[in-house]
């Protein structure tokens, strides 16, 4: 890898940290970043899930005693719900065909998104979530299967269903998404680093930036119009549907 790829890497990891922690939309920084400097498909999904883990690092650093103020109960069974997605993702990708799953990624991707968008009338309709903590722990894991299999598009889905399900607001829900997208993509990365195509170059540029990028999330995030934000994160997970349908 020549020094300019790895200043590009560091680049795109930074604003993959950033964007990622604001929007729950990593991965459509960095996943192209990394094809973009020649990597396969395969070795660009494990390379970034490896990378990605400094985003979490980053930014539950920086802000990681907010969470402890919130549920902990919630916390707890958040971070069990992705230590198990993460974990069945990460062994379906390793034992799999490429592709097998990827098929219905851009419905699951614009389904978070439309979600986001009806998030108001959705959290009214579920106001009942804290009797059915279930449902939401069970969604948690399914996600976190897929974030520990692919990625993309996996921080917004976390992101709709914290605003949906439960009664945070979106700062506290964007810091949860990533310490949860965290574990799970921890231990896929174990996995891939064992039994995976790791470009250990790449990871490493791509999580300089990440580590960055996530740092400086938190503080950002407090400061932007929450209703904005919401609306504008759930467009870009609608194109970031259509880009993974096309591509």
């Amino acid at each position: 890898m020549s020094p300019a790829e790895f200043a590009f890497l560091v680049l795109a990891g930074f604003g993959a940290g950033l964007i990622g922690y604001i929007t729950g939309l990593a991965s459509v920084v960095s996943y192209p970043a990394l094809l973009a400097v020649g990597l396969s498909p395969i070795a660009a999904n494990v390379t970034n899930t490896v990378s990605l883990v400094a985003v979490g690092i980053g930014s539950t650093s920086q802000s990681g005693r907010a969470l402890l103020d919130g549920d902990r109960r919630r916390l707890i069974g958040g971070a069990v719900a992705s230590l198990v997605g993460g974990t069945i993702g990460a062994v379906i990708l390793l034992l799999t065909p490429p592709g097998a799953f990827e098929a219905v990624v851009p419905f699951l991707v614009a389904l978070a998104a439309v979600a986001l968008l009806c998030q108001p009338v959705l959290r009214r309709w579920a106001t009942s979530h804290q009797d059915r903590p279930w449902v939401w722990l069970a969604a948690l894991v399914i996600i976190s299967v897929y974030g520990g299999y692919f990625g993309a598009g996996a921080g917004i889905m976390v992101l709709a269903l914290m605003l949906v399900l439960t009664s945070e607001p979106l700062w506290r829900a964007a810091l949860s998404k990533s310490l949860f997208l965290g574990i799970a993509n921890t231990v896929a990365a174990v996995g891939f680093m064992i039994f995976g195509p790791v470009d250990w170059w790449a990871a490493l540029a791509m999580a300089i930036g990440c580590l960055i990028g996530g740092w400086c999330g938190p503080p950002v995030v407090k400061r932007l119009p929450a209703g904005p934000l919401r609306i504008a994160v759930a467009i870009g997970g609608l194109a970031l549907a259509v880009w993974l349908a096309v591509r």
